[in-house]
């Protein structure tokens, strides 16, 4: 999912586009563009890479235009900054990335720029048409036909023009428009994906995403699906496709409180689920700048020569928690070759540990609040280990007691059953164990690069997901909800992601489920299957994806029904489970996360569909603070 920004008012548009899509970058980063309307004319700025790119492309535009005076100093010639403009970073779905695929595009005369989020279905077909009109088509985008589209109904105005092109388009998406020849006039038009204006005192907003415009105005207008909106610095209008005028509600966002309520879905869990990908994206957002490496910022005395030269990482967690450990683990053996023990907190804290100077323990705990993970946490300093605690509250008691703290930024989160804030612990985790990664050298440089960049892109990954995966989950939950026995299996990294998806199922639904490592089921579980008994299989790509099969092989032949979670395009998945639920291709140390929430979703379905309350499970607690 794309993103974009539009601004119209009395200030220079430009430096408030740019921060605006620096709010939206986890939505789309393999380009990003901002137009402008200067004078007569529209003014456009395209470059292929992350934001950094195209401030480095606004920064060399405005040094040419630069003039040198008679004493040889460097001033830029005095005119009105532009103040209206639109601005666009991009995910790519149709056509390669490159500099003419970027947003914003334009008609053949250059007069109308528009930026879209989503896709144009019958893109083809009115290419080929507005070919025959003469339109010279300069991308291989489905969202450039948008452009001429507009320009060629543009005789009657911008507002007619993008009314009738609405008219013509087919496919979910959000567009906003800009004209040459109406300065001062920004016109979205919203099918499916999300919009929403911004209202300021003389100047008004409008962005796929709150967050664009937050620091600028809390004052916001929701725009309806199937509407058009039109914004000019001394108002906002909004009217059906069909032209008839609407009335909206100018609603003040306070986001403590909008936190805190369901924004429209029926849980909060559901609700949380779906904020998952804005969770990733705070998570790592500054940490992930540099494209070779990862800030971590401040960890207190945990600095980088103590992280060079550490000999052991000692992980202490409870329940979700643990299992984002354990994900740490995997990944910090195999990006770092740091040693890496993962304790569950309740029972290390009544053992002897041998740990000391020169292990770093890391306490995981979503409220920094948990008593045991808190009690393993102050063994393990006394006997003279560093502790770095990673959490999602300020300021909570883990956080004042460790010697360093890493956040998650998750957001607050009702519902008991953790979701948005296991996957934050989990980017913590990759974020930690490619910090160590760098700073050790043991990964190649180009590796390193590669995994960033492939860390940067789960937001968007997660919100394809969401978008996209929903209906199997909930078809094949409504399939086997009132089976009363579940067996989870996973290998290698992908156990973690089982086990938490057994946690979940446990947690919300109350049926009996249990989780192994797949290779473990031949010891004993085996004897569980029969012909009633769903067995949850993740099978994302990996170096064990081989054995996995094999392992699903075995449940077949036992009679049981094998529900498997794999990386879209292995199509021989399909030939040895039941039912199988994709999800995006990535790096294989990071499709635990991904495999993760189908497995949410699928615990979900299963306990709404019988009649449960998932927001407040029998018997647990959102904070342990006791034994």
């Amino acid at each position: 999912m794309c993103g974009i920004v539009g601004y119209v008012g009395p200030r220079a548009a430009r430096p408030l586009l740019l921060a605006g899509l620096e709010k939206l970058e986890y939505r789309g980063y393999d380009s990003a563009g901002i137009s402008v309307l200067d004078g007569d004319r529209i003014d456009a700025v395209r470059a292929v890479g992350n934001l950094s790119a195209l401030r480095g492309a606004l920064e060399a535009q405005a040094a040419n235009g630069a003039v040198t005076g008679a004493d040889g100093a460097v001033a830029v010639a005095e005119k009105p900054e532009p103040s209206t403009g639109i601005g666009h970073t991009r995910w790519a779905t149709h056509g390669q990335v490159t500099a003419a695929n970027a947003h914003p595009h334009f008609d053949t005369s250059d007069r109308v720029h528009i930026v879209v989020n989503g896709i144009v279905e019958n893109y083809l077909v009115l290419k080929e048409w507005l070919i025959q009109q003469g339109a010279e088509f300069t991308s291989e985008t489905d969202a450039e036909v948008i452009a001429h589209l507009v320009a060629h109904h543009n005789a009657d105005g911008l507002v007619e023009a993008v009314r009738r092109a609405y008219a013509e388009l087919r496919g979910h998406y959000a567009f906003v428009a800009i004209s040459a020849q109406e300065p001062g006039l920004l016109v979205g038009a919203r099918k499916e994906c999300p919009l929403v204006v911004g209202r300021g005192e003389g100047e008004q907003f409008i962005a796929s995403a709150i967050p664009a415009f937050l620091r600028e105005t809390r004052l916001i207008q929701y725009i309806g699906d199937e509407e058009i909106v039109v914004l000019r610095a001394d108002g906002v209008e909004f009217e059906t496709a069909q032209g008839e005028p609407l009335e909206r509600e100018l609603v003040e966002i306070d986001w403590d409180a909008d936190t805190a309520e369901k924004q429209g879905y029926e849980t909060f869990m559901l609700k949380e689920i779906h904020e998952q990908a804005d969770a990733v994206a705070e998570t790592i957002g500054d940490r992930v700048i540099r494209p070779d490496g990862v800030d971590l910022g401040d960890l207190g005395t945990i600095d980088d020569a103590l992280l060079k030269k550490i000999r052991r990482v000692v992980i202490v967690a409870c329940g979700t928690s643990y299992h984002a450990g354990l994900i740490g683990r995997y990944a910090i053996e195999q990006w770092a070759r740091v040693p890496v023990e993962v304790e569950i907190a309740s029972e290390y804290r009544y053992r002897n540990p041998v740990v000391g100077a020169g292990d770093l323990v890391i306490g995981i705990s979503q409220s920094g609040e948990t008593a045991d993970t808190l009690a393993a946490m102050r063994t393990a300093r006394a006997l003279g280990a560093s502790v770095l605690a990673v959490a999602n509250i300020m300021g909570a008691q883990a956080t004042r007691e460790a010697d360093g703290v890493l956040y998650t930024r998750a957001g607050l989160e009702i519902g008991v059953a953790a979701t948005k804030t296991f996957v934050s612990q989990v980017a913590a985790m990759y974020l930690l164990a490619m910090r160590l990664a760098e700073l050790r050298g043991t990964l190649a440089p180009e590796q390193l690069t590669a995994t960033i960049a492939e860390l940067r892109r789960l937001p968007h990954l997660i919100a394809q997901l969401l978008e996209h995966g929903v209906g199997d989950v909930q078809r094949i939950a409504d399939e086997h909800h009132a089976a009363s026995f579940f067996l989870y299996l996973g290998r290698h990294a992908g156990l973690p992601a089982a086990l938490e998806g057994a946690l979940k199922l446990k947690e919300i639904s109350y049926i009996a489920t249990d989780a192994y490592a797949a290779g473990e089921m031949k010891h004993g579980p085996i004897a569980l299957l029969d012909q009633s008994t769903p067995v949850v299989v993740v099978a994302t790509e990996s170096p064990v994806l081989a054995k996995v099969i094999s392992n699903i092989q075995e449940v077949r032949a036992r009679g049981a029904r094998v529900i498997a979670v794999a990386s879209e395009g292995d199509e021989q998945i399909a030939h040895h489970a039941d039912e199988v639920i994709y999800v995006p291709r990535t790096q294989w140390m990071l499709a635990p996360l991904l495999a993760v929430i189908p497995l949410q979703l699928f615990a979900y379905h299963i306990a709404r569909r019988r009649g449960l309350n998932v927001d407040q499970p029998r018997n647990l607690a959102k904070t342990v603070t006791v034994e």
